[in-house]
């Protein structure tokens, strides 16, 4: 399991340096992404927020990274294009966030851990349900031949729990990159970023000193 963005950023971005990804490909996060992977996540959860401020909310710099960070430092709620991809690691049957999925969405996993079920975007329409003390995970539940993955409750806690882990690692590095690459920002920057990925924020966290 492993928390995934969703990169929809534009084309042809030259405020700082990325990485290469697909279009509509998904990034892992965690703690072990090279500077330019970071910049690559940051300009994803940005363009999620890149929206014209409406007539009564504060206008957009015309500084450029400023303009294009205006959305991200200003809109409430943010939104993060992503969630938890699941491979089952024998077969190779992959779930992935669908479409319209957000990050802040993966709490609703724990609907299924308490015996629920939730759902995770659509196109495809990824869907996790308990059965007793099984879990099963429908890559397509639109598709009625959909491949699956069933692993028990005890081990979808575990990777919950590392998926969490391994999002606040990437915020830590985050905060680092931000005050790097963009130091009047970095504060602000890195309370954005906790709040669109839904995770504390590692410059306020005594384990970050």
């Amino acid at each position: 399991m492993q928390p995934v963005l969703e990169i929809r950023g534009p084309t042809g971005f030259d405020l700082w340096p990325v990485a290469e990804v697909p279009p509509y490909g998904f990034l892992p996060l965690g703690g072990a992404l090279t500077p330019a992977e970071v910049g690559t996540a940051v300009m994803a959860v940005a363009a999620c927020n890149d929206i014209e401020p409406a007539a009564d909310e504060p206008p957009r710099p015309t500084d450029p990274v400023r303009g294009f960070l205006h959305g991200l430092l200003t809109l409430d709620p943010l939104f993060a294009a992503g969630g938890l991809r699941v491979t089952d690691t024998a077969t190779g049957v992959t779930l992935v966030p669908g479409c319209c999925n957000g990050m802040d969405e993966r709490g609703d996993w724990q609907l299924v851990v308490d015996g629920g079920s939730a759902g995770f975007g659509h196109d495809p329409s990824p869907l996790a349900e308990r059965l007793g003390d099984t879990v099963r995970l429908t890559v397509d539940a639109e598709a009625a031949d959909s491949p699956r993955i069933d692993l028990p409750v005890t081990d979808l806690r575990r990777l919950l729990a590392a998926a969490e882990h391994d999002l606040q690692a990437f915020h830590g590095l985050a905060s680092a990159w931000c005050a790097t690459q963009l130091p009047d920002a970095a504060g602000e920057l890195t309370e954005a970023l906790a709040r669109a990925l839904a995770v504390p924020n590692s410059r306020e966290s005594p384990s970050a000193e």
